[in-house]
């Protein structure tokens, strides 16, 4: 007869084994999600948080293509003759093509945002990596080229999107100045406020072409905004433009 008490032990010690390592695979997962906090980013990840040259201030754009909105955008840089960098959804490029291909053709910059505009609540980087190579090769048909930049939804990076942004030869790029212009209230005055009150040469602004995972109608106050800020820029001495002329600090 076998004794129960070391088949418990062994037991113990597999559940116990399986507890670390489902423990270490959580924390790879949101470990680097904490670079979401942009005090501590701009501290200890300033490549992550898109510091470049001084000089310079990098413009972009999440959650597009839009076909309601992303062509006033694109109209309103052209007027302020600004090139701009473009984080499209795959879904939404896949929707939209030919924008996709206007906004490279007019001379602005597409980056990877992923696939779709979902929150990473648990591991799935097979899925991950799939999804993100999937959004570039698409930025690559739409702008000649493979793409430079990625920026996860939401700006929660996980070690599953860290790890597919790498393995399709994309450097993550999050921001250190927002406008907060997702929001219901937001008005062109306070996206002003709000970006020029952290910006600084070098760094990188995030806007939104799209109200797709934002109050409706709040791209008006990015597109309202966008003048003023340029001219505010401008003011200091500070060009203004895409990622690929940014000059991003390892």
């Amino acid at each position: 007869m076998v004794s129960a008490r070391p088949v418990a032990a062994l037991a113990g010690a597999a559940g116990a084994v399986g507890a670390v390592a489902a423990g270490a695979v959580a924390a790879w997962h949101v470990g680097p999600a904490a670079t979401w906090l942009p005090g501590a980013r701009a501290v200890l990840w300033p490549g992550l948080d898109g510091r470049g040259d001084p000089s310079h201030v990098a413009l972009t754009f999440d959650d597009g293509p839009d076909p309601d909105t992303t062509p006033r955008f694109l109209r309103a840089l052209d007027d302020l003759d600004v090139r701009a960098t473009f984080f499209v959804l795959g879904s939404r490029l896949a929707d939209h093509p030919g924008l996709g291909r206007l906004i490279a053709a007019e001379g602005h910059e597409l980056a990877v945002h992923g696939w779709r505009h979902d929150r990473p609540w648990r591991p799935r980087p097979r899925l991950d990596a799939r999804e993100v190579a999937r959004a570039a090769e698409l930025v690559a048909g739409a702008a000649g080229r493979w793409p430079l930049w990625y920026r996860p939804p939401y700006g929660i990076l996980t070690g599953g999107r860290w790890a597919a942004a790498r393995s399709a030869g994309l450097r993550t790029v999050l921001w250190s100045a927002w406008g907060r212009d997702w929001t219901a209230s937001a008005t062109a005055y306070s996206v002003h406020a709000e970006v020029t009150r952290t910006l600084r040469g070098g760094g990188t602004v995030l806007l939104h072409d799209s109200d797709m995972v934002s109050a409706p109608g709040a791209w008006r106050a990015a597109l309202g905004a966008l003048p003023g800020l340029v001219a505010e820029c401008r003011g200091r001495g500070l060009r203004v433009g895409r990622l690929d002329d940014h000059g991003l600090i390892e």
